[in-house]
């Protein structure tokens, strides 16, 4: 199946584009599972709709304008590593389930999972089965082999979970296939979590320049104030960069992880530079619990800390450049 980027974008909108910020977990994931975003990755052979990372991308920048709950992140890259498990007799019942709608989940933290640990696991309460990922095996542990614990953060709008495995699980990918997968997973996951930061930082700017548009100061509105146009224009020409940046990713077939490490720490940086810029130039009302402005913040700093915060991936990109400058 062939859709265009601005065919996916169309229906994420028409989805969260009105809706309130942060809306019931419950709605938004029926929702997701309705409209086909779970199976926007898998082969047309395993039922899905085949497309590709720039269907992800599209699909993860409308979650993070919308701040949506739940764990779409965590679902996609477990039936990512379903879809090449192809060896598993169960994998289309398994994935016919995921893409239905039923919970399966998997750490947001990145690099490899602990022998039997596991940590920011979204929604791992409700989930019927956890992704677990180390060096040598990728499996699938089933809710009756885990224990779970809440982990308490800032940003409500992810349900955050500590896993302790208690059972080995369905083996997805052992060796050198399962060191590939891994490479597979980390990449979405870096890649999916720069465009929720995106997203973010797009409806934080946008609902900035709508309030000063409407607030008047002076009797004129504080968007044709010129000091807090710079700031506005700031904003906006470092969200257009780290957007084409994203953008060109989404185009690229090959796995580096690098370059999408370094990606999606340029983007929860922009993210969290607009949110609280948002909060600045809303004013008093922007500090308040009642204005959605410290939603943003919340939720830019928790994508700061997935997948390896900005200062982890300026070391890589640093030792990854000094390695090829030596060859």
């Amino acid at each position: 199946m062939t859709m265009t980027r601005a065919e996916v974008q169309d229906a994420a909108d028409k989805a969260f584009g009105q809706s309130d910020l942060a809306p019931d977990a419950a709605h938004s994931w029926a929702l997701i599972a309705e409209m086909g975003w779970l199976m926007m990755g898998v082969p047309e052979e395993l039922g899905g709709l085949g497309l590709g990372r720039e269907a992800a991308g599209v699909i993860h920048q409308g979650v993070g304008k919308a701040l949506v709950p739940g764990p779409v992140l965590a679902q996609m890259l477990t039936i990512e590593a379903l879809a090449a498990a192809d060896h598993l007799p169960e994998r289309e019942a398994l994935i016919a389930d995921a893409m239905a709608g039923e919970v399966m989940t998997a750490s947001l933290a990145g690099g490899l999972d602990g022998a039997d640990r596991l940590t920011c696991v979204p929604d791992a309460d409700t989930a019927s089965h956890v992704l677990h990922v180390t060096d040598d095996r990728v499996a699938l542990v089933p809710a009756q082999q885990v224990a779970v614990t809440y982990r308490a953060g800032w940003d409500k709008s992810r349900r955050l979970f500590d896993v302790v495995l208690e059972g080995p699980g369905l083996t997805l990918a052992q060796g050198d296939a399962a060191r590939a997968l891994a490479d597979r997973i980390e990449a979405l996951r870096l890649f999916c979590l720069a465009g929720d930061s995106l997203g973010g930082a797009e409806a934080a700017l946008a609902m900035t320049v709508a309030y000063l548009e409407t607030r008047q100061q002076f009797d004129r509105p504080l968007a044709l104030f010129q000091a807090l146009k710079h700031r506005v224009a700031d904003m906006r020409t470092q969200l257009t960069a780290a957007d084409a940046l994203f953008w060109s990713r989404a185009q690229q077939v090959e796995t580096d992880i690098i370059a999408l490490g370094a990606l999606k720490a340029l983007a929860c940086t922009v993210y969290r530079l607009v949110a609280e810029e948002a909060i600045q130039l809303h004013g008093g009302i922007g500090l308040t619990m009642e204005h959605p402005c410290h939603l943003f913040l919340k939720r830019a700093m928790l994508n700061g800390a997935l997948g390896g915060d900005a200062d982890h991936w300026d070391e890589q990109t640093g030792r990854a450049a000094l390695a090829a400058a030596a060859v």
